[in-house]
């Protein structure tokens, strides 16, 4: 029985573990390139466009969001980088919009 109570709570702590290890993705999003934000490599470009949006409110000290504004900035994003693939993500952004 001891050892079924161990095997079970190994298992247990195997899986959270396991659950754990893949749950925790980091990202540096500096070295995200045009191309793999338009193509989806590593997520949803709005979700980018969304922790970027956040970014550069944050670096200005601005608390609000304006979601048209949101939306044709991405849009913005995904045209220029449609034409600059090679160009990195952030580099682009500062190009469309100015820092």
């Amino acid at each position: 029985m001891k050892q079924a109570t161990s095997l079970v709570v190994g298992l247990a702590f195997a899986l959270i573990a396991s659950y754990s290890a893949r749950a925790q993705v980091t990202l540096d999003v500096t070295k995200i390139t045009c191309n793999q934000f338009v193509t989806y490599k590593i997520t949803n470009p709005q979700y980018i466009a969304v922790w970027l949006s956040g970014y550069y409110h944050g670096k200005r000290g601005s608390t609000t969001v304006d979601t048209q504004a949101l939306l044709a900035n991405a849009k913005k994003a995904q045209e220029y980088c449609l034409k600059n693939p090679e160009i990195l993500l952030m580099t682009a952004v500062e190009k469309i919009l100015g820092d």
